[in-house]
């Protein structure tokens, strides 16, 4: 390690990212994108569930507990997967969202079982469960814009789901609280607008690790891995000591 770090130090600036190309070694073994699964999984359950709760389709009542068991396998249990293989690629934005938001599918179904066999209320018959409901939606908002932020550093298509998913979860929170149907139904489209993007930038990742090349933009910070067609760099850690490694998705 002495060595390398004297041998870095006595080359110039411009051999620097050549001498840790010619000595790099893979210290950790590549993996999927945990977020092509993650995301689709999210764009899947919210879609279901937020074109029900705006009225698109069903009743809100009867429909949730038809929804509930496919939303806490795509939505919740997938989406934690994805969370977890996240800490692999070590993407704390990635690990952040579909960790929190894979739990809070899995929490919805728990929620729905003891609906469905009427042990605790729903929110559609219940005002106190309604305010409840609303206070889940205030702290995953919260987590949410945290990450939204910190993703407009990587990623701005992920950035853009996760705004939205943001703002339909703070919106959602005062229609639930509030029992502001048009409001509740508003937070909804929102969430329906955030279960689009997620379905494009997953889409995206997978054309890009199919194909070897950008397919759909994404937003990234370096112009090359956002021009169709073209190859997107991928940048080795040397500047923390892990030639060889690449973070992220």
């Amino acid at each position: 390690m002495t060595n390398a770090a004297s041998a870095r130090s006595q080359s110039g600036d411009s051999s620097d990212f050549a001498f840790w190309k010619d000595h790099s070694q893979i210290s950790l073994s590549p993996v999927a994108a945990p977020s092509v699964l993650g995301l689709y999984g999210f764009a899947a359950a919210t879609f279901m569930v937020s074109a029900n709760l705006a009225g698109w389709y069903g009743n809100p009542v009867a429909t949730p507990l038809i929804l509930f068991p496919f939303a806490m396998a795509i939505g919740g249990i997938a989406q934690f997967l994805a969370g977890m293989w996240s800490y692999r690629a070590r993407d704390a934005v990635a690990t952040a969202a579909h960790g929190s938001w894979g739990a809070f599918w899995i929490a919805y179904g728990v929620y729905h079982i003891f609906i469905a066999v009427g042990l605790l209320p729903g929110p559609s018959t219940s005002t106190t469960a309604a305010v409840a409901f609303g206070y889940w939606f205030i702290v995953l908002a919260a987590i949410t814009w945290a990450t939204a932020f910190a993703a407009m550093a990587e990623n701005l298509a992920v950035s853009a789901v996760l705004l939205t998913l943001a703002a339909g979860a703070t919106v959602l929170a005062i229609g639930l609280i509030t029992q502001a149907g048009a409001v509740e139904t508003a937070g909804a489209v929102i969430l329906i607008a955030s279960a689009c993007l997620a379905w494009y930038t997953a889409t995206a990742m997978m054309l890009q690790a199919t194909y070897g090349r950008v397919i759909l933009p994404m937003g990234k910070p370096d112009k090359q891995s956002n021009v169709p067609g073209e190859i997107p760099q991928q940048r080795i850690q040397y500047e923390s000591g892990e030639p060889g490694v690449k973070v992220g998705q």
